[in-house]
């Protein structure tokens, strides 16, 4: 299980700043809810050039929430020049710290945040740099290489929580290894996928499907309904809603109905539990 700090719960179950700024001054979009994470930042200036209003909306894990929750609360008040200076490692520190699978979360906030001010000052987005390696989050072998000699990433799985690189599909995996070999000079063994043959994005648009599909339209039809909180490792973190939410049998609900399907319909070794 992933280690949360109490700060990174705490922005994540009473997120600040959430929503979008009226007539906003600068505008900042980053990932794709197709490829799992997604973050939208906008920001108004007051009188005095400093930010004085800054509004996010998200859509992704626990991390990515209290990520852009807590970049909202840093940035308020600054100065563009002050705020600009805010790195991906400033929001984790904000935050307490942040497991190494998510410091991508981090990553997307300062990005976000980036475009917003380019947008302000009419700058064009920034033109990628190298080749494209991983093509479900536009990572390219620049920003790979960086990310080996600037932070000591070793293996798929550092990369993939830095950069998301890897995480989609899984066909760049050779490609992002043998930069990686390059880049420290050592030899690396690709990791094998999980026994269930699914990346862990893969596994968790599965889950969202089949509870979309074949959970969420019974639980409606009894007036409940279920939300999805958080994917970690095997473990699937969920919501009851409505009348599944009070229901003295909502343990068996979980077990007997949303655990199996899970089971039977993604991955034989899922835990469904409540958030």
């Amino acid at each position: 299980m992933w280690d949360y700090t109490d700060k990174v719960r705490e922005h994540f179950l009473n997120p600040r700043n959430v929503g979008e700024v009226a007539n906003p001054d600068g505008i900042g979009e980053v990932g794709s809810i197709a490829c799992g994470d997604a973050l939208k930042l906008t920001f108004r200036l007051g009188e005095d050039k400093k930010i004085a209003e800054a509004k996010f909306q998200t859509f992704g894990c626990a991390s990515a929430i209290a990520s852009s929750s807590a970049l909202t609360e840093m940035i308020i008040g600054k100065t563009l020049e002050e705020a600009e200076k805010i790195s991906n490692e400033d929001i984790a520190a904000f935050l307490g710290g942040l497991p190494k699978e998510k410091i991508h979360c981090s990553v997307m906030g300062q990005e976000a945040l980036e475009k917003a001010i380019a947008h302000y000052r009419g700058e064009p987005d920034k033109v990628l740099e190298g080749e494209i390696v991983c093509h479900c989050f536009n990572v390219t072998d620049v920003e790979i290489i960086r990310a080996v000699k600037e932070k000591g990433i070793s293996t798929i799985e550092d990369m993939t929580g830095y950069l998301k690189a890897g995480g989609g599909c899984g066909h760049c995996h050779e490609e992002i290894m043998n930069l990686i070999s390059k880049s420290r000079g050592i030899a690396i063994m690709t990791p094998k996928k999980p026994a269930s043959g699914l990346t862990n994005l893969q596994k968790i648009r599965k889950i969202e499907e089949t509870l979309e599909s074949e959970i969420k339209p019974a639980l409606i039809r009894d007036g409940g309904n279920i939300e999805l909180v958080d994917v970690d490792g095997n473990r699937v973190l969920v919501r009851l809603q409505g009348a599944c939410a009070t229901c003295s049998r909502s343990r068996i609900t979980l077990k007997d109905h949303v655990e199996a399907r899970l089971r039977t319909l993604v991955a034989h070794d899922l835990v469904v539990e409540e958030a």
